[in-house]
This record gives C-alpha cells, structure tokens and sequence, in this order.
C-alpha cells in the first residue's frame, strides 16, 4: 500500500530538489508555447483564445528549452499556453526536449489528437494528460465553452488508447478542475481513471482569468474537503492506495516552487500559471539570471521559511504549503497562507 509521508506525490525526491536548491538549480520547466486555443474554456487561467502579437519564435522557444536544462532541468512541461496542438511547431520542440535529454510532457486539450498524431506520441513515449472534466457531454461542452467538445475529447482519447497509451512507459492522465457542475460525478471519474491505468489529478481552481467571471463555477472549502475525502476513501478501499486528503491536488502534492517556474508565450517568466506575476522577460535576461534576481521566485524557493499565517506552523509544513496560486489569487500574497486549506480549520 502506498502512504502518506515525505515524497508523498512528488515528481522529484525530496534529497533531488534539496540539492536543486542547494545548488541554484531547476529540474524542470513548465513551457508555454502559445494563447491560441480551439476551445475556449471558462475557467482558463489564461484566458486563451487568440495567439498574441508578441509570443516566441520557435528559436526563442528553443533557446528557452536549452537554458532550462543547462540549469538542470529535467522535465519540460509543454502546457501550450492555449492549445499544444495549434502550435505548428510542436513535434519540432518535443524533438528537441528529447534530443537534449530532458522528458516532454505534455497537457492538452485532446481535441485534436487524430490516429497519427496519437501513434506518433506512443512512439516518442510522451507522457499525456488530457483536460477532461465531466463524461457527461453537456457538462464538458458548457466547461469548454464550446459545443462539440466531449466528443472530440473521447475521440481523441480512443486514439491514444488504441496507440497503446496506457502502459509503463506510456503515461496516461486526465486533468480535471473541481467546479459545482461536474462536483458529483467526480467520483465516478475518478473510478473510471483508476480502472483503466490512467492517473487522475483532480484539482482545485484558481479564481483567475475567466474563471473570475463564472462564479458559479466556485465549490466551498467543506465541499471540497467532503470530496477529497471521498476519493481518499475509494483509493483506500479499492486500490489499495493510501493518501491524506488536502488541497490543491487530490493524492497528490504541489512543490514546483523551489525547483521549477513558467515561461510564457511572450517571453515572461512566471514563478507558476497561478502565481502569474511576470518577474522577467527571457528576451531581455536569461533564465538564471532571472530565477536569481527575483525576490519572488527566491522567496518561493524558500517558502518552508518564508510562509505566512497558519501555514507557518502546520505540521506538515515541510512537505505542504497548499496552492501558491490560490493564495495569491485570493489575497494578493504569494506567501500567504492558503485559505481553502482545512487541516488548520479542524
């Protein structure tokens, strides 16, 4: 059985990101590479639609790849901005990621993932995670904004799956955001995820971008608490899979702060999608330059110190500091304690 300790959800050890630290490193990028987007979600942190009039070029997106990973990283997390796939120039940095020894994963929408396209993921072992939020087609269509979506999400899903996706090499995921229209089939989704091999992050929302004009979309700190519990619960007793329930992430955990940061279509960097405070732009710096120079990145690297409020003295503040993005969203303070959070409620 898997439990709750240390390296709990974490995609890296907690000695690789204390060396990371030590060492003025990254282990990974999360990578935007346009705002354009074939849907238009009304939740979307960016507000995606239209590409910008400033955003990269492919040699600028290149140059940013390679300056990440001469900082260490690892991993680059292609989140498109909008939509991976509407970027022409995909495959050519996916390419690249690889041929530099870094892993590409990958988030998108699904939409427009055909049988070649699907084949040619399996074949370069990209790891995938589809934002899917409800298998109800109503639900899914209002979320997307878009009428048509469902079906094009379970389309593209099947192509991935009859390429091979999911095995051990082949990562599967749905990405999905807790909201009040999808929050009582959540458990079902989450069933139906572990039953087929593929992982499910069920996340909390940040009031950002159009969600902040969808209200409606907004679950309670106790909603959201009754449903992490819930999915604690069917881990436990049905895949034998232990984990404590707490905010952002559902059996999972948040630490990309002290070893990671975003780099946006037009060149800002952001300490994360949430905490979107553009503390530089890699045109006019470099990355290392501007991770080091930073007072907020630098105070994110340390925030097991530099966390505020209740957060400050929770006992699982060595391996916890809630949702940066919601805190900052909420209160305006990046290092302020987050507010849906209930262990310092109990």
């Amino acid at each position: 059985m898997s439990c709750f300790g240390e390296n709990w959800g974490l995609e890296f050890s907690r000695e690789e990101i204390d060396q990371a630290l030590a060492d003025k490193k990254i282990l990974s990028l999360e990578l935007e590479l346009t705002h354009a987007c074939n849907l238009r979600c009304i939740y979307c942190y960016a507000e995606s639609g239209k590409a910008l009039e400033n955003e990269l070029s492919y040699s600028e997106i290149i140059d940013a790849v390679d300056q990440a990973i001469s900082l260490g990283a690892r991993k680059i997390i292609v989140l498109g901005g909008g939509e991976p796939f509407v970027y022409p120039h995909l495959f050519d940095v996916i390419d690249h990621i690889l041929e530099s020894g870094a892993t590409a994963d990958l988030f998108t929408n699904g939409t427009l993932i055909d049988k070649e396209v699907a084949e040619k993921l399996y074949q370069k072992k990209i790891p995938i995670v589809i934002k899917q939020n409800s298998k109800t087609s109503e639900v899914q269509d209002f979320l997307a904004g878009k009428e048509g979506s469902f079906a094009a999400i379970q389309k593209g899903m099947k192509n991935l799956i009859e390429a091979g996706y999911p095995d051990k090499e082949h990562r599967l995921g749905i990405q999905t955001i807790v909201c009040q229209q999808n929050y009582n089939e959540l458990p079902d989704l989450w069933r139906w995820a572990r039953n087929n091999g593929i992982v499910p992050y069920i996340e909390t929302m940040t009031m950002q971008g159009r969600a902040r004009k969808n209200l409606d979309l907004e679950v309670s700190t106790e909603k959201i608490r009754e449903l992490f519990e819930k999915l604690a619960k069917i881990d436990e007793e049905e895949f034998d899979r232990k984990w404590m329930p707490r905010p952002p992430l559902a059996a999972s955990q948040c630490a990309r702060h002290e070893y990671s940061c975003t780099v946006c279509a037009n060149g800002d960097i952001n300490p994360c999608p949430g905490v979107n405070i553009p503390v530089g732009n890699i045109r006019l710096n470099t990355l290392e330059e501007i991770i080091q120079n930073s007072k907020v990145i630098q105070d994110l690297r340390k925030i097991r110190h530099t966390i505020k409020g209740k957060c400050s003295d929770c006992e699982f503040a060595s391996n916890c500091y809630g949702c940066r993005g919601h805190a900052y969203q909420i209160t305006g303070d990046y290092l302020a304690e987050d507010s849906i959070c209930w262990i310092k409620q109990c």
